[in-house]
């Protein structure tokens, strides 16, 4: 009896399936205020939608993010440091066991690259990890919001915007710029320089895998024929492939470069 009960549900949910797919290409293409090609140009410039900031100015929306993410990580550090941290145990439970390995992965990539100088480092990476793949898992709330034309639309990932991604990118130089102070004095800043074009690549690096998931999911969004599951999918993949490849290149060339520029250069002796 619950053989022919799972068999009625499944033969249900095909019939379903092939209904949504039928109606959907004899459907006309969705007809927006934008194109196509408006849409994908608003995604990366964002000049149509934005939103009003306490009605004093109007910014992209992945300022809004990066706002509400950063407060969601300060509010999220300050309670683990009050509550979790001074109840940890010997015998670790499963938060502590996240805990301990998200900081130990960090704490060791900084120690491999930079033996001499690396406690600073372990925390920049981390932070920075950490924004890096919450920051881009936060799109998948979809969170709306109101843009300065009444419209409704979701907050997009804080590095989906060019600045966020150029701040990011500009803030891991200045990091390997301090590692060769502190290593090689002002020899370190003659070493930093010379990656004069690694601030430019680590940024657009950045911003352009990122780009990359959310043109593709407007592109599935625009059209009817293809906004049936297919938008989630796509979406999610992007999503989750994105925020852990990318939080791992970055802190890793942080840290590659932190302890090339930091590592002491021996003065040649004279013969």
């Amino acid at each position: 009896m619950d053989k022919e009960k799972r068999n009625r549900a499944l033969i249900i949910m095909l019939v379903l399936c092939v209904a949504f797919v039928v109606i959907s290409f004899f459907t006309a293409h969705e007809k927006g205020e934008m194109s196509i090609s408006q849409v994908m140009r608003d995604a990366v410039l964002h000049e149509h939608e934005k939103i009003s900031l306490f009605g004093l100015m109007e910014v992209n929306p992945s300022l809004i993010s990066a706002f509400t993410v950063t407060a969601i990580l300060l509010i999220a550090a300050f309670l683990i440091r009050i509550f979790v941290i001074p109840k940890f145990s010997i015998v670790p439970g499963k938060f502590q066991i996240v805990l301990e390995l998200m900081v130990g992965y960090f704490d060791d990539l900084a120690k491999s690259y930079s033996p001499h100088t690396n406690r600073f480092l372990a925390v920049y990476t981390f932070c920075a990890g950490i924004y890096i793949c919450l920051g881009t898992l936060f799109e998948l709330l979809g969170i709306q919001v109101v843009n300065t034309h009444g419209s409704s639309m979701a907050l997009p990932a804080p590095l989906a915007d060019i600045n966020g991604a150029i701040a990011l990118g500009c803030l891991s130089y200045l990091i390997i710029l301090s590692g060769g102070i502190a290593g090689n004095g002002l020899k370190g800043i003659g070493l930093t320089l010379k990656e004069f074009s690694l601030p430019v690549s680590m940024s657009f690096r950045l911003f352009g895998a990122l780009l990359s998931g959310l043109l593709v999911t407007e592109l599935v969004y625009f059209y009817i024929h293809l906004s049936y599951l297919l938008p989630v999918l796509v979406a999610v993949l992007f999503t989750l492939i994105h925020a852990l490849v990318q939080a791992y290149v970055l802190t890793l060339l942080t840290a590659m470069f932190y302890g090339e520029v930091n590592e002491k250069k021996e003065k040649k002796k004279k013969a």
